[in-house]
Order: structure tokens, then C-alpha cells, then sequence
């Protein structure tokens, strides 16, 4: 299996008329990436609907995933009306929920608009690939960190602003990042909501850290997505870049909450998130 190549990855096999399997490519992570089951559910919803496109979806991280087993999908038909359709998604996995999603999907039509405009930025054949400057940094690291940077990635990341380790400097509560899938996607919209749906989950809850100098790789950090919702606004190819502009405007009671919009090269919000996440700091061990 090509484990850059996302269309294949997030493959779903048919097991009903409203049940999907999907599988998980590395087995060896301790649980499944959030970004995952997003794109997954999305794609089993997609499987029950014709000639209309998601504009919204929410959901919530229930239970963290087993990658070694595979995930049942199970599709509710909620309603089917002149202008939306509206699926619910109940991800399980030993019998139990790990995820579930609710999103709504439209038929085209013209109607009013306006955006925000895209903030400044460099532009992104000036940054260099975040996993090339995440290997150097940690080339003395131990070897599953290292090991773990040598997997198949198949979003490039092109950061801003990449800050690394365990006790980064503290940095305003925003970034930015360039972001594309590196295999092709093809032609289908919907794939490509999908797609950018998995990527959405990643560099989002580490906006939150940023005030407080602290990286994922902290021993102390227990951190988690806890529900995730976004917004498709315009099509766009996620084989091109895509800026991913972020801010968490709060975190408190061990969550941080963050917000994002993503923009085309050519300045056109494309789609918007937000997500609340576990970001708790754990008392040192005696």
C-alpha cells in the first residue's frame, strides 16, 4: 500500500447498504491520527450522497482509536430534504464509539458573499519542507522519534514560523503554514474535502501551546483533540498550496480552543475550523 497516497489510504470497503470498513496503513502508532477517522467518516457519508457537497461538518474524538483493528462506519440517513442533506456518522471500534460526525451537504446554488481577506505571508517555494528541518533537528534523537519522522508523510507542511521541541520559546497565539497533499488527488471534489479534512487536524491545538512555551514533545503534555468542526466555503485543489491561518484565542481548564482559515494562492478562503483540545499539564513524578 502506497502510504503517501491518501485516495488509497482512506479507502473504504462496502460491508452493508450503511456500514464501511476502513483500515489504519501504520499499525505501529499507539493510536490512530484524529485527522484519520475525520476523513473516513466524511468519505462513508459521502458514500450515501448524490450530486451535493459538504459545506459542514462537527464531531467529536470519543475514544482514541486502535490502529492494529479496523473501524466500522455506521451511516444514519438523517434527513434528505430539497436543498440539504444531513448525515450522522458513528465510528466504532471493540464494540464502542471512538468518533462520531454530523455533516450537512448542499446542492449548488448563487447567493450573497464576502470574506476576509487573506493576511500577509511568504510564499511557500521560500520555506523549506518542515519534515527536512524536523529530521536535522532531531538527528541525534532516540530512535522512535527518529523512526517515526521517517514514515510516509503524506501532507507537506511548510510552517511560517516552526517552532520545535519540548520548551519551544513563547510565540503569539497564531501561525501559519503551507500546506498541500503530495500524491494526486484527482479530479473529485469531494475527495479533495477529504483529504483536506485529514489534513485540518494537523498544527491546529499546537496554536494553543504557543503562549505557553510548551511542544508536544513535552514528557508533561497530555494533549488530544477533543471535537473538531469545519467549514468548505469555495472548491479548491489541495494538490496546490494552501495557507492554513491560525489563532486560539483561549485555553483554560486544561483545553485550548483554536480557530482556522484556509486560503487558496490566489487569496480565496476556501474553508474554516475549529477545534477544542486536552491540553493538560500533568504534575512531575517523584
Amino acid at each position: 500500500m502506497d502510504t503517501d497516497n491518501l485516495v488509497e489510504t482512506l479507502k473504504l470497503e462496502r460491508i452493508e447498504v450503511n456500514l464501511f470498513r476502513g483500515d489504519t496503513p501504520d499499525k505501529d502508532r499507539g493510536r490512530i491520527f484524529g485527522g484519520q477517522v475525520i476523513a473516513q467518516s466524511l468519505l462513508a457519508a459521502y458514500e450515501t450522497v448524490e450530486e451535493r457537497i459538504c459545506h459542514s461538518l462537527h464531531c467529536y474524538f470519543i475514544r482514541p482509536g486502535d490502529p492494529r483493528v479496523p473501524i466500522v462506519f455506521e451511516v444514519d440517513r438523517a434527513r434528505d430534504g430539497g436543498s440539504f442533506t444531513t448525515r450522522r456518522v458513528i465510528a466504532v471500534q471493540h464494540g464502542q464509539q471512538i468518533f462520531n460526525l454530523a455533516a450537512s451537504f448542499q446542492a449548488p446554488e448563487d447567493g450573497l458573499e464576502h470574506q476576509t481577506a487573506m493576511p500577509a505571508n511568504p510564499d511557500p517555494q521560500t520555506l523549506e519542507d518542515d519534515l527536512v528541518r524536523r529530521k536535522e533537528a532531531m538527528k541525534d534523537a532516540p530512535e522512535a522519534a527518529r523512526r517515526w519522522l521517517e514514515a510516509p508523510q503524506p501532507i507537506e507542511i511548510r510552517s511560517v514560523d516552526l517552532r520545535m521541541g519540548a520548551t519551544p520559546p513563547a510565540a503569539e497565539a497564531e501561525q501559519q503554514v503551507w500546506f498541500r497533499a503530495r500524491a494526486p488527488i484527482g479530479d473529485d471534489p469531494r475527495m479533495h474535502q477529504v483529504i483536506l479534512a485529514y489534513a485540518s487536524d494537523m498544527s491546529l491545538l499546537g496554536t494553543a501551546l504557543r503562549p505557553h512555551g510548551v511542544g508536544f514533545e513535552h514528557r508533561q503534555l497530555q494533549a488530544a483533540s477533543l471535537d473538531h468542526a469545519m467549514w468548505f466555503h469555495k472548491p479548491f485543489n489541495f494538490n496546490d498550496w494552501l495557507l492554513y491561518a491560525q489563532d486560539s484565542p483561549s485555553a483554560s481548564g486544561g483545553r485550548g480552543f483554536a480557530r482556522g482559515a484556509i486560503y487558496d494562492q490566489s487569496g480565496v478562503l476556501v474553508a474554516s475550523t475549529a477545534q477544542e483540545g486536552l491540553i493538560r499539564m500533568r504534575k512531575p513524578k517523584d
